[in-house]
């Protein structure tokens, strides 16, 4: 059994008791209660800029039962934070008023995990590469390594976002319909790909890497400019749409001469957002109509007839309230849907778009067609703050939406930076948002917030190819405020999520044919537990 404790060495404890004062520059910190521990992974803002103890215990499913692995929580007062572990034998299944996992009837077409991840931007490579050496490595090691989350996701924006320092595309030639002078940026090859390449060279597990653009070259647009209000030029099949198909293809082409390789790309980053008068940073609209066309006649023929056929084709790749929908409009066509292999959401209007009524019909209505949560941050509505140094409430925000989507058919989960500044950029047009890494290049030093920890329960614990199964609730347990998700691992282990988000303790067992865990869920916790099933 895996328990953390509230006092301990893991860690070191950067803002004491009453917590650093805000103050001119410096984000604003939630209160010194709020703290956070995966398997020894340590305080509620880690504070890290030399190896030490950060790193977790390596956790493999014992024999039937002997692993509980971590939790995370809230403690009252002290910051730094330690996990014991114990192994003990599953009891006898005698009936339990807690949670009952069936895991011999899972449905026919039971979820499959892609995975998790995040994103690496102009502005988080910056961020990452303006530590010291020592440190950039240690930030790195404890996303994709085996002592750390293992993330197996990764996306990339094609050319620059809101996340770079300005505005530009590949190929800003006027009219070079052949694309001619296409080439990367320095934002490629001397930030993200070498971010990349350390990344891949470290981690166990197979990486997958995905690309969405954000906008055209502006000679491409009918606004002419990277921001606001436009779409393609033209219509589907003419030399603007043959010619912006072709620059996805010379995007995997440049990317493959560094020995990259993509998984995936999206047809265009929140295509709803370029038809929006004023928009503040660069898009491209397209209805749904207009990204079926372009997708039947330019960008999937194009793909197609690459070298890179084998890549996947996301459509959307914007808030899931556009679905059922746009789903409806795309694939319903038989020319479009061909080229199309997934459909991917954002999370902003969750909360005006509720998921069984736009994900579980969109399932229900193309269940061959995967979807997966591509991207997602806090601090991007005008009344979040942008920053909030070791937030517990916001790695609740991140847990509770990962296990309500794995819940409800998606296949994985994206956070949007891996890491931005103590201001949330940098950002071009000053669009701070919040991140689970925040890095102080001026000191050499970054932070590990609660949302880090609270991705790793997932990342970590439930690896690509994982299935998801039912975990049928006793009548009590149906009454309790715990959320959780149950998977069986490609190893034949059982991963079980569970979180808790209300202020009490809740008591609750978990029944599988092998056994029975009595067990607790600490108040404002985050808990995985792991077994073998034989």
């Amino acid at each position: 059994m895996m328990e953390s404790s509230s006092r301990g060495r893991w860690g070191r404890d950067p803002l004491g008791s009453p917590g650093l004062p805000g103050g001119p520059g410096l984000p604003h910190l939630c209160p010194a209660s709020h703290s956070s521990v995966l398997a020894g992974l340590c305080s509620e803002a880690c504070l890290l800029h030399r190896p030490h103890c950060d790193s977790p215990p390596l956790l493999r499913a014992g024999s039937t039962g002997k692993n509980k692995p971590p939790v995370c929580r809230k403690a009252p007062q002290q910051l730094s934070k330690t996990v014991a572990r114990s192994l003990g034998d599953l009891k006898a299944c005698r009936g339990t008023r807690g949670l009952v996992a069936r895991f011999l009837q899972r449905p026919k077409r039971s979820l499959k995990v892609k995975g998790f991840g995040g994103s690496v931007t102009d502005s988080a490579a910056i961020n990452i590469l303006s530590l010291p050496e020592q440190a950039q490595e240690h930030l790195l090691r404890s996303y994709f390594s085996e002592e750390g989350l293992e993330y197996n996701l990764i996306r990339i924006p094609m050319a620059s976002c809101d996340f770079s320092l300005h505005a530009y595309t590949y190929d800003d030639v006027a009219f070079d319909y052949e694309l001619a002078h296409f080439s990367l940026r320095d934002e490629d090859t001397k930030l993200k790909i070498p971010v990349l390449h350390r990344a891949l060279a470290m981690t166990k597990r197979p990486l997958s890497l995905y690309a969405s653009p954000w906008t055209s070259p502006t000679w491409m647009k009918t606004s002419e400019s990277f921001t606001g209000k436009g779409t393609l030029k033209g219509q589907a099949g003419d030399k603007y749409h043959k010619t912006w198909a072709n620059y996805f293809v010379r995007f995997l082409d440049e990317y493959a001469k560094h020995n990259l390789t993509f998984w995936a790309v999206t047809a265009e980053n929140e295509p709803s957002a370029g038809l929006i008068n004023n928009y503040p940073f660069q898009c491209l609209g397209f209805t749904a109509e207009q990204q079926r066309d372009f997708i039947a006649q330019d960008l999937g023929p194009a793909l197609a007839n690459s070298s890179h056929r084998g890549i996947r084709l996301i459509i959307l790749d914007d808030n899931r309230l556009h679905l059922p929908h746009w789903a409806k409009v795309v694939l319903e066509d038989e020319k479009a849907a061909r080229y199309v292999h997934g459909i991917g959401i954002h999370w902003y209007l969750d909360f005006i778009g509720p998921i069984k009524d736009t994900v579980v019909p969109t399932h229900e209505l193309f269940p061959d067609y995967f979807i997966l949560a591509t991207e997602a941050c806090i601090g991007a509505h005008f009344w979040e703050r942008d920053v909030i140094l070791g937030c517990w409430e916001r790695g609740n925000q991140y847990s509770h939406s990962i296990l309500m989507n794995l819940n409800h058919f998606v296949a994985g989960w994206t956070d949007w930076n891996l890491a931005l500044d103590l201001e949330g950029g940098p950002n071009w047009v000053e669009n701070y948002v919040d991140s689970p890494i925040i890095v102080d290049s001026s000191e050499g030093i970054f932070y590990k917030q609660p949302m880090f920890y609270h991705m790793g329960h997932f990342s970590k614990f439930i690896p690509e190819g994982s299935q998801r199964v039912g975990l049928v609730a006793s009548k009590e347990s149906k009454k309790t405020d715990l959320e959780y998700s149950a998977f069986l691992r490609p190893d034949g282990a059982v991963a079980i999520v569970v979180l808790n988000r209300s202020p009490q303790n809740v008591t609750f067992g978990l029944a599988d044919t092998v056994g029975l865990i009595e067990a607790m869920a600490p108040a404002n916790s985050i808990q995985t537990y792991l077994w073998r099933r034989q």
